[in-house]
């Protein structure tokens, strides 16, 4: 019977289309609905192309336009003429050879395709979850694109979380690290002075929330979005960069010092990046979402057996501030072996040797305090491998040699930091040193750059990125707070994976929280800490803490250490935006469950009727009775549980906790 109802829905819809076909040029309203009929989108022609969608019969964004400005003063809209039109159904499902969230993943979805007379068209795709958009051209020639017009308007009530960056007094606002806070203003209330990254999250009182943000950027600069003084938004770009110039410092950087007056020089016949309307009618749907990962390209790799997530420890963020060791800690060989030797002994499959293994300019100039041979053959003995930071300046000028180098010592995945742009040529950066790593069988993460925005699935070698104002902040600022915690599942992480860094094993709570270099304190519980893997989506999962106060408590970092990152299943279970979340994910027969609260304590009750039938093991880590006081205070418990089991958990301000669900042998 639904079978049935499905067929006759799907029929009807065609057939308004092709009514509506009909009557195109006279700028009647073509439509097109989502598998379930939830969401409908209307495409309409006057002057600009325009669209709009409604949820349940609501209209949720109104007249929003689209276009593309060439050099030669032609575009999109300009006489413009549909030819012809197309609508499908797709039902398929990739099946991720890196799942952040789930491994098999359905793409359902319904397309409307629109021919323009000119060399133009445009895919519609709606989603039960979201809505999403691509402009492709046919020209024979390469092309300059002038601008973009991309807009969206939301009703008048509407409010959003913005990463915002104030352009007045602003030598290049697109020159960002893309790790700022998330504001909370009215639409209409961001000014056309600021521009913010996306994701941003739009919401109203009566309708579901709204994120903006974009998939398949390639050879493209990334959208940004600026206010209006209105309830709309519109997309703006990074001029193409006309001369660069090296800006010598510690980290060095190439600086655009001229730009052009456009924003890409591309091939002619090609698509464009997606722009990105996720619709989610509950809180909880948000952090579960991946249509940003469907919309991605197809993965370009034939072979990723050599792709290998996992945990790994960082030292950066406490300065190899070790105690309880008979060397001088620093940047040598012997705190690198103490690295290795904890890794090894709590399940972390990686260290990284972060900023100061090597000159920052030349990786080939070694820190003479360093032997690299003496720790290659250590680590493989340990059976742990090494991780290399690099400055992406240096890289890209030594890249061939440099990869051969970290073949030889047995590295297969490595960080470039230091990039702060995505306009055209920036972007075309990544992927050119994806592709170089590719070869050699080596995954790579990128630091101070934007998110993945499905470049991930094009190519799963590149692992996870930053582009978040993660744990590192904690060394000279207090911007990382839970409420900031809070916020990052339903907006950040939305684009894709992110590199937080969690593990602090110093914490304060609100009032007794500083900022001290090589003793680093996070602000919230110890148990906060411990759940952030299983709340952010990231396989490659860095370890922040000081190991000198992890070997001082084993039992904890043996269920911190061996937490997976890679997962089967995520389901969010319970969740509300700036306030609170509670992630369950499957890995195996086994389930991990993470929850975190903003600085408002609060209780919750877990339900466990996702398991299969049988009893589990429960390894419980919570915050202790104490944990309001004294941050760092938390309980390790075991007990067992099965689908009948409620629990109820008392979360202390800035709290959490963690639960790793164990199937018995004999079920």
């Amino acid at each position: 019977m639904n079978s049935y109802l499905e067929k006759v829905k799907f029929l009807t819809v065609i057939l308004m289309l092709c009514f509506a076909t009909q009557q195109a040029q006279s700028a009647d309203t073509l439509s097109v609905c989502s598998p379930s009929g939830k969401i409908c989108l209307k495409v309409w022609l006057a002057v600009e192309l325009h669209y709009s969608i409604q949820y349940a019969g609501d209209q949720i964004i109104d007249a929003s336009a689209i276009d593309l400005l060439l050099d030669n003063e032609s575009s999109l809209s300009k006489s413009a003429v549909i030819r012809s039109f197309s609508i499908k159904k797709i039902k398929e499902q990739i099946i991720s050879p890196v799942p952040e969230k789930r491994k098999i993943i359905p793409d359902q979805y319904n397309l409307l395709t629109l021919q323009f007379k000119q060399p133009y068209s445009v895919e519609f795709r709606a989603y039960d979850d979201g809505v999403a958009y691509r402009i492709s051209t046919r020209f024979k020639d390469s092309i300059i694109v002038k601008d973009e017009v991309a807009r969206f308007a939301f009703k008048d009530q509407a409010s959003g979380y913005f990463p915002e960056i104030p352009m007045a007094g602003n030598d290049d606002p697109f020159k960002t690290s893309f790790e700022d806070l998330y504001s909370f203003k009215k639409v209409s209330a961001f000014p056309s002075t600021s521009i913010a990254y996306t994701p941003i999250l739009v919401v109203t009182p009566s309708y579901p929330k709204i994120a903006i943000t974009e998939s398949d950027l390639e050879d493209y600069p990334g959208m940004f979005l600026q206010g209006t003084g209105k309830s709309r938004l519109q997309g703006v770009f990074a001029r193409y960069p006309l001369e660069e110039k090296v800006a010598e410092a510690l980290y060095s950087q190439t600086r655009v010092t001229k730009k052009a007056n456009f924003i890409a020089r591309t091939k002619g016949t090609r698509t464009f990046p997606w722009r990105v309307i996720i619709i989610a009618a509950e809180d909880r749907y948000l952090p579960g979402n991946d249509l940003v990962y469907r919309l991605g390209a197809p993965s370009r790799l034939n072979d990723v057996s050599w792709i290998k997530p996992g945990n790994i420890t960082d030292e950066w963020i406490i300065d190899i501030n070790l105690f309880n060791v008979p060397f001088k800690s620093g940047r040598n060989t012997a705190s690198y072996k103490y690295y290795i030797d904890f890794a090894s002994r709590f399940g972390f499959d990686r260290i990284m040797m972060d900023a100061g293994w090597s000159d920052n300019n030349d990786l080939f100039k070694i820190n003479p305090d360093i032997d690299m041979d003496t720790l290659v053959a250590y680590a493989k003995q340990k059976g742990v491998k090494i991780a290399m930071w690099t400055l992406a300046l240096t890289l890209d000028r030594q890249l061939e040699a440099a990869l051969q180098q970290f073949n030889q010592w047995g590295v297969d995945f490595i960080m470039t930091d230091f990039i702060d742009r995505d306009d055209q040529v920036s972007v075309n950066f990544h992927k050119r040193i994806t592709e170089a790593c590719a070869a050699h069988k080596i995954m790579i993460m990128f630091h101070g750059t934007y998110p993945p925005k499905g470049f991930n699935r094009t190519y799963p070698n590149a692992i996870t990125r930053e582009g978040v104002l993660g744990s590192e902040y904690n060394i000279w600022s207090e911007k990382v707070t839970p409420d900031h915690d809070v916020i990052l599942p339903f907006t950040r992480m939305l684009a894709g994976s992110m590199d937080y860094e969690p593990g602090m094993l110093y914490n304060a709570n609100k009032k007794s929280f500083r900022m001290i270099e090589g003793i680093v304190y996070s602000q919230g519980t110890r148990a906060h800490q411990a759940a952030l893997p299983i709340i952010f989506d990231s396989p490659i999962q860095f370890f922040a803490g000081n190991p000198s106060q992890g070997f001082l408590e084993p039992a904890y970092m043996e269920l911190i250490g061996q937490l997976p990152t890679t997962w089967e299943e995520t389901i969010i279970l319970d969740a509300k935006v700036g306030e609170y979340i509670v992630t369950a994910r499957k890995h195996g027969d086994n389930w991990y469950i993470g929850g975190i609260t903003g600085w408002t304590e609060r209780d919750i009750n877990v339900k466990f009727d996702f398991l299969n039938v049988g009893d589990y093991t429960a390894t419980f880590c919570k915050d202790g009775v104490n944990a309001d006081h004294y941050a760092a205070d938390y309980l390790l418990e075991q007990f067992k549980v099965n689908q009948q089991t409620e629990l109820p958990i008392h979360l202390a301000p800035g709290g959490g906790f963690l639960l790793k669900i164990e199937r018995l042998k004999n079920f």
